[in-house]
């Protein structure tokens, strides 16, 4: 496997456990807004350090950056809300259809006309979201399966967009310009959120304080290596057929590790997290269609 498939690979298992994290912070109180602001301003942090890789200013294209900032802090926002009203197992998985979504914009946008791989994907994706939208099972409305999947459905749409828009645009730019520049933008977007906070930030309880930062700062970290390698290398496509893992990854997190942080996942049962296995494998395999 090539660096930049490794890298994505990495990107997928961080992204897991970011999100099982980022949920333990909501359920202790840190709150949704309050978590995306902390989430975007770490993600700030992360990425300063690709300045030094330098690049070109285009004062004539300022609107690239701020639109692509516009796509991820949309995408960020959208999977934080995902992951408040439902279970990381149900909302991770779904994200999967990124990488279908990826694949028609870039065929579309390139003027590329699709394989047919692509729509048999399409089929295998949908019926995966079939498959994690009735693994609530009845008696079991406090996981609110079908609005997780919309929101996480949501999400996919946006960080796709912000995907393709990236590998379009960086060039022109380089890494070390326009990804820090527009992730920086996104940072500013984040002050947005304070009005809608329920109590400042000094309010947030001091347990929910440390799943937080460790939660934010990986999904900031996991953030840069997918955003980088699509950057650098281009290729959005491919490289998010293996980002796409994320959804088996986070099935596999909550199973190994959630009774740690005490997510109450677990208690769904083992049929229910089968079920959403299952969906997750379905996925991966319209993913795998794509790459082929």
């Amino acid at each position: 496997m090539s660096l930049p498939l490794l890298l994505a690979l990495g990107s997928a298992a961080l992204f897991a456990v970011a999100a099982l994290l980022v949920k333990r912070a909501s359920d202790l109180g840190a709150g949704l807004w309050r978590t995306a602001f902390v989430a975007n301003l770490m993600t700030v942090v992360v990425f300063q350090p690709l300045w030094l890789l330098g690049g070109d200013w285009q004062p004539d294209l300022w609107w690239q950056p701020v639109v692509t900032a516009l796509c991820f802090s949309g995408g960020q926002f959208l999977t934080f809300l995902a992951f408040e009203t439902g279970d990381v197992s149900v909302a991770a998985p779904v994200m999967g259809i990124k990488i279908l979504l990826v694949a028609v914009l870039v065929s579309w946008w390139a003027g590329e006309a699709l394989r047919w791989q692509l729509w048999v994907a399409t089929l295998l994706a949908s019926a995966g979201v079939a498959v994690l939208n009735a693994s609530g099972g009845a008696g079991r409305p406090r996981f609110r399966v079908g609005r997780t999947v919309l929101i996480a459905s949501a999400a996919a749409a946006a960080y796709a967009v912000f995907d393709v828009l990236t590998q379009l645009w960086s060039p022109r730019w380089g890494l070390g310009r326009f990804l820090p520049l527009t992730v920086t933008c996104g940072g500013l977007l984040a002050f947005l959120y304070v009005p809608r906070f329920r109590g400042s930030l000094a309010d947030i309880p001091g347990p929910a304080w440390r799943w937080l930062l460790a939660g934010t700062a990986a999904m900031g970290v996991q953030s840069a290596g997918i955003s980088g390698v699509i950057a650098y290398w281009g290729g959005a496509a491919p490289v998010n057929v293996v980002y796409g893992s994320r959804g088996l990854w986070s099935v596999l997190v909550v199973w190994v590790a959630g009774a740690w942080v005490g997510s109450r996942e677990r208690a769904a049962g083992p049929a229910v997290l089968r079920a959403r296995l299952a969906g997750a494998a379905l996925m991966l395999g319209a993913i795998s269609l794509v790459l082929g």
